[in-house]
């Protein structure tokens, strides 16, 4: 698959409380399917990074945050074309330079890292990227690669990966 364009709409899920491109049946099976990432382009805007996921009847869709509908001037009901295309990534998104130097330091992190479902690595990549400065990004780095090689086994936990008490029952 090279890429697909579509017509489409952006809808919401109050209960998540998103917004979202709708993306049809026959599209989301010609473009592999819920799971699958992509790059993709709302009204020939910017690429952004994201997931195909389910939204019933054989239908997907695409999620479209809060900044990026205001930056388009794009509200719930409006069309929008859409295009996608495979997302060449390893990770699913832009991996950070100040990341992706610690697990090559770290093998123990860079192991324990890799072991990681594709969810929870974006979760961390994701989280390291989210600030502007590389020495914070370094800060977030060392913590959750630390976080992450003296995490108990078992439960995956977002919480002690950020350093964070666990939630009180």
């Amino acid at each position: 698959m090279k890429f697909i364009e579509f017509q489409s709409h952006i809808g919401c899920l109050p209960n998540l409380k998103l917004h979202y491109a709708e993306v049809p049946k026959h599209i989301l099976e010609k473009a592999g399917g819920v799971g699958s990432r992509h790059l993709c382009s709302l009204n020939s805007s910017e690429k952004f990074h994201c997931g195909l996921v389910a939204l019933g009847e054989g239908r997907g869709y695409i999620i479209v945050n809060k900044k990026r509908l205001k930056s388009l001037h794009l509200k719930q009901g409006d069309e929008v074309q859409v295009y996608i295309e495979p997302d060449p990534s390893k990770y699913g998104m832009e991996m950070p330079e100040e990341l992706e130097a610690l697990l090559e330091q770290d093998e123990e992190g860079s192991a324990v890292f890799e072991t990681l479902t594709d969810g929870q690595k974006r979760y961390i990549i994701y989280y390291v990227s989210q600030v502007k400065s590389s020495q914070k990004k370094i800060d977030r780095a060392i913590l959750l690669i630390k976080n992450l090689k003296t995490m108990p086994p078992g439960k995956f936990d977002f919480r002690y990966l950020l350093g964070l008490p666990p939630r009180e029952e």
